[in-house]
C-alpha cells in the first residue's frame, strides 16, 4: 500500500516519522518553516539528536524517497506534527496546529487522509482542525478522512518505540480510524487501538498526566524523607517490590514536550474537577526553586562564601539534546535569584542557550564550590572524581538524580549530596 505522504513539522516526532514512513515503501515530502532546518536535512545534516535517525535519514534521502521543503505539495496522507505548547498563563498554544492545518488546505483532494499526531487537548480535531479542513470543501469523513494518532515515544528511544509501542487511532468515523491503521501498519508491529478523536486526544493526555501526578507523589516524598532520617530512592526501591505499586523517581522538576504540558490541558479544559492533576502540576513547577534552595543551605551549612556552583545538565532527561520545559533552566533562574555564581555545562547541547553554559566541562568546572547534577547523562555518571577535583575550590556535589557511584565519589574526597536523602 504505497502512499505519498506529506508530514508537516519536522521535530523531535515529524522527522523521525517521516524518515520511517520513507523507508518503509512510501514516499514522503517533509515540510517545516524553518528554513535552516530543511537545508539541513537536505544536505543529511541533523537539528535534533535521536539514536539512529542519522542512518535512517541517509538511506531516505539516498533512496529519493524522502524530500523535503517549506511548503506542503500534493499527497494521498497529510501527518501533522507540529508542536503544541503552552502559554505563560498555562492555556494551551494551538496556534501550530491551526496554521500547519491550515498550509494543507490548498492541496486536499477527494480522498485524502489527515492525520493530526501532536499531543492535544480533547476536541482539538473539532474545534481547531475542522474549521480549516471545511474550506477544502470536502465532505469530512467520506470524500476527507480525518483522525488523531498520538505519538507515545520517549527521546532516545524513538524508533525502537514507534515500532513496538500500541498505537491509539482516533477517527472521526470508523473509516477514517481504519484508514490510519492500515497506513501505521506499514511499520508499527503494536496492537491498534480504534476509538473516535476526541477520546484518543483524552488517552494521550491522561497518559503523561498520570506520569506527572506520580512524580509528584515522589517529590513529596523526597521532601518527607529529606526530613526523617530516610533515603527516599532505597525507600521507593523497596516500595516497587510490591506487585501492585510503580513509584516514579523525584528529580529537580518535570520537563519535555509533553509531561510538563499536557497536563495543564486538563485544568484548562476543567480547571473545578482537576484539583489533584493541578496540585502535582504546581509541586513539580516548585521544584526548581526547592533544588536552588537546597543547594544553598549545603553551602551555607558548609560555611562557603560567595559559592560558584557547577550546573552539569540542562536537557530534560538522560542521553539527549532536547532542552524544552527543562527543569534545569528554572533551577539556574532560581540560583540568579538567590546571587550565586553558577557556570552550566552539557555535552549533548552544542550551542549555548544560557549566559553562564560553556562547551567546555572544565571551564564549568574551574573554581567550583559545589557540582549540581540535574540531568542523569552517561557522561556525568562515568565522570572521574580524581580527575576533575584539582579544577574546583570546594568538594562538594549535589546529586538529584541518583545517577553518580556515591563512594567512588566519597573515596575521592567529595561531600556527596542527594535529593532526598537526609542522610548526607
Amino acid at each position: 500500500m504505497k502512499k505519498t505522504i506529506c508530514v508537516v513539522g519536522l521535530g523531535y516526532i515529524g522527522l523521525p516519522t517521516a524518515v520511517m514512513f520513507a523507508n518503509h515503501g512510501h514516499q514522503v515530502h517533509g515540510v517545516d518553516v524553518n528554513e535552516d532546518t530543511v537545508k539541513m536535512i537536505q544536505k543529511k545534516q541533523l537539528h535534533i539528536e535521536e539514536n539512529g535517525l542519522q542512518e535512517r535519514l541517509d538511506k531516505a534521502i539516498d533512496s529519493g524517497s524522502l524530500t523535503v521543503s517549506t511548503e506542503p505539495i500534493k499527497a494521498d496522507v497529510f501527518i501533522i506534527a507540529v508542536p503544541s505548547p503552552i502559554k505563560a498563563d498555562k492555556t494551551a498554544d494551538l496556534e501550530y496546529v491551526r496554521i500547519a492545518t491550515a498550509s494543507t488546505v490548498p492541496f486536499l483532494e477527494k480522498g485524502n487522509l489527515v492525520i493530526l499526531e501532536s499531543t492535544v487537548p480533547p476536541r482539538t480535531v473539532e474545534d481547531v482542525m475542522m474549521p480549516e479542513l471545511i474550506k477544502a470543501n470536502l465532505e469530512i469523513g467520506m470524500e476527507l478522512l480525518v483522525s488523531h494518532s498520538p505519538e507515545r515515544v520517549i527521546p532516545g528511544r524513538v524508533f525502537e518505540e514507534l515500532v513496538s509501542n500500541d498505537r491509539i487511532i482516533g477517527g472521526v468515523n470508523v473509516e477514517s480510524a481504519k484508514q490510519t491503521t492500515a497506513l501505521y501498519q506499514s511499520f508499527v508491529k503494536g496492537t491498534m487501538h480504534e476509538t473516535d478523536a476526541t477520546t484518543a486526544e483524552l488517552v494521550k493526555v491522561m497518559e503523561n498526566t498520570y506520569r506527572d501526578v506520580n512524580i509528584a507523589f515522589a517529590n513529596e516524598l523526597a521532601k518527607i524523607a529529606q526530613n526523617i532520617g530516610v533515603n527516599i530512592w532505597e525507600a521507593i526501591k523497596l516500595a516497587n517490590f510490591h506487585p501492585r505499586v510503580n513509584i516514579h523517581m523525584p528529580g529537580p522538576g518535570v520537563g519535555g514536550h509533553c509531561i510538563a504540558v499536557d497536563p495543564w490541558f486538563l485544568v484548562e479544559l476543567d480547571p473545578q474537577q482537576a484539583k489533584i492533576i493541578h496540585l502535582s502540576r504546581q509541586t513539580n513547577d516548585g521544584m526548581p526553586s526547592y533544588t536552588a534552595q537546597l543547594t544553598a543551605d549545603i553551602l551555607n551549612a558548609k560555611g562557603i562564601k560567595d559559592p560558584k556552583i557547577a550546573v552539569l545538565g540542562l536537557a530534560f532527561k538522560g542521553n539527549i539534546d532536547d532542552m524544552r520545559e527543562s527543569p534545569s533552566v528554572d533551577v539556574v533562574e532560581q540560583l540568579r535569584e538567590r546571587q550565586m555564581s553558577l557556570s552550566a555545562y552539557d555535552p549533548h547541547i552544542k550551542h549555548n542557550n544560557l549566559p553562564e553554559q560553556t562547551q567546555d566541562q572544565f571551564v564549568a568546572l574551574q573554581h567550583a564550590s559545589a557540582i549540581l547534577v540535574l540531568t542523569d547523562h552517561q557522561a556525568f555518571r562515568d565522570l572521574n572524581p580524581e580527575e576533575i577535583k584539582s579544577h574546583m575550590t570546594n568538594h562538594i556535589i549535589i546529586d538529584t538524580k541518583n545517577c553518580i557511584d556515591r563512594a567512588k565519589w566519597e573515596a575521592a574526597g567529595f561531600d556527596v549530596y542527594l535529593l532526598g536523602d537526609s542522610k548526607n
